[in-house]
């Protein structure tokens, strides 16, 4: 059996990891296609600002609370109720699931930039034919990698982790070099897209929203941590090195190329931006690193799945079925689920031609629940401690994350709430089972 525990640089591994997955290679287009220099600016400092302040409420809640393994699920249970905790773990599962289904298709929208022409399109956007199959041998390879163990698991993904920042890295490397000051000021004061600042801050939420998602990894694996203290380092850790990078890939962009011009690009906008720096070698650099960083994110974001329902068994808010774990003591009845759902929702995206986009924006809708409760939690946690340098904190976290559901939409909201109210058939039917199980005992 396989009881090997993680260690701080495998967290936080897996951390940034699962936030710098497929997002920040089409981070530059998406960004100034919303917004000139100042929003995005204002809209860096908010978010900088918002999601440190919730990496913290997580550092601390792991201190103050080590009675509470998988935080997001058990936080929220433990702080609002059975009914509360479940919509949590289960909109958290939604979201790892849709999301890593997204992170497939775009692995193979890479592959196609290699290997497609206009008169033969193999991969496309990843959703033809080829793509498919492609893509269901990729999660059962990746079935079969997690099945032999978590902790082997992180190791590969540490590997690929630091595969990935090297494409990145020689992106900001060449943009530095490249950046006009005088560029970047004309993007800064651009307001050809004739929309109040503020308005444009909020359009961009939901994508720093999303380029983050995943913050929570090592809190929802803490059970497998080999120091408690690691948990809450490697999440503050992990935060700090992405936020880093996206920053720097964003504003080192307006700094070479004209806004409108940037939102004109073919994601991965990465690619297009350094090819002309450097030329065609710009193009296969980013490209490799996108399909190595959503393979890496997507082998993370699996762990993160598989955990959530074993977890939500335990307190009998999934049914007991996932409990079960094999002889590597990893809850292989998650597993099942997770990967037979994504492998049916590939099938989806290519007989309804979808692509991960607007699989990735429902994914970052369904974190926002389970965000806004950890927060809350915290808040709950340090007003009855009368802590006041953590009260101000969650406080800090609560705004941020109600501002989140603020920056969604209303469209976006009843959306996610359609996708819970679906959930509460699974929590219902777990509690009668249960009851029923327990009627039978006595």
């Amino acid at each position: 059996m396989s009881t090997s525990k993680i260690g701080l640089l495998s967290l936080t591994a897996l951390v940034f990891s699962s936030m710098v997955g497929s997002g920040v290679f089409s981070l530059p287009q998406n960004m100034a296609l919303v917004a000139n220099g100042q929003a995005l600016i204002i809209a860096w400092l908010i978010t900088g600002i918002g999601i440190l302040f919730l990496a913290f409420a997580l550092l601390y809640l792991t201190r103050q609370r080590p009675d509470l393994d998988g935080g997001i699920y058990n936080y929220a249970r433990e702080g609002f109720g059975e009914l509360i905790g479940f919509c949590s773990a289960w909109g958290y599962w939604l979201c790892t699931t849709i999301g890593i289904v997204g992170y497939v298709v775009i692995a193979f929208s890479g592959v196609g930039m290699f290997t497609d022409s206009p008169q033969h399109v193999f991969f496309g956007e990843g959703n033809t034919i080829y793509a498919l199959i492609g893509s269901s041998i990729f999660v059962w390879l990746v079935h079969w990698l997690v099945s032999r163990g978590i902790k082997e698991a992180s190791v590969v993904n540490l590997i690929a982790t630091i595969a990935k920042t090297v494409p990145i890295l020689i992106f900001i490397v060449f943009t530095y070099i490249a950046f006009k000051l005088d560029l970047f000021t004309s993007n800064y004061f651009d307001f050809s897209l004739q929309m109040p600042v503020w308005e444009q801050v909020r359009n961009l939420m939901l994508i720093t929203l999303w380029v983050f998602t995943g913050i929570e990894g090592a809190v929802v694996l803490s059970s497998r941590a080999k120091n408690r203290n690691d948990i809450g380092r490697a999440t503050v850790f992990g935060v700090l090195l992405a936020l880093s990078f996206y920053v720097l890939v964003t504003v080192l962009s307006y700094g070479v190329a004209n806004r409108a011009d940037i939102a004109n690009m073919h994601n991965p906008s990465m690619a297009t931006i350094l090819e002309q720096l450097i030329g065609l070698p710009g193009t296969i650099i980013i490209t490799l690193g996108l399909i190595i960083s959503v393979s890496s994110s997507y082998l993370s974001w699996t762990l993160f799945a598989t955990e959530i329902p074993f977890l939500a068994a335990k307190n009998k808010a999934f049914p007991q079925v996932f409990l079960k774990t094999n002889q590597n003591n990893v809850p292989i009845a998650s597993l099942w689920l997770t990967s037979i759902v994504v492998q049916i929702a590939l099938i989806s995206v290519y007989f309804f031609n979808k692509n991960y986009t607007q699989l990735l924006l429902i994914s970052s809708v369904m974190i926002l629940l389970p965000y806004f409760l950890v927060s809350a939690f915290y808040l709950k946690e340090s007003w009855r401690n009368r802590r006041t340098k953590h009260i101000l904190i969650a406080i800090v976290a609560v705004i941020y994350a109600a501002w989140l559901l603020y920056a969604a939409g209303i469209s976006l909201l009843l959306l996610s709430m359609c996708l819970y109210i679906i959930g509460l058939s699974v929590f219902f039917y777990s509690r009668y089972s249960n009851q029923r199980k327990n009627n039978i005992v006595l």
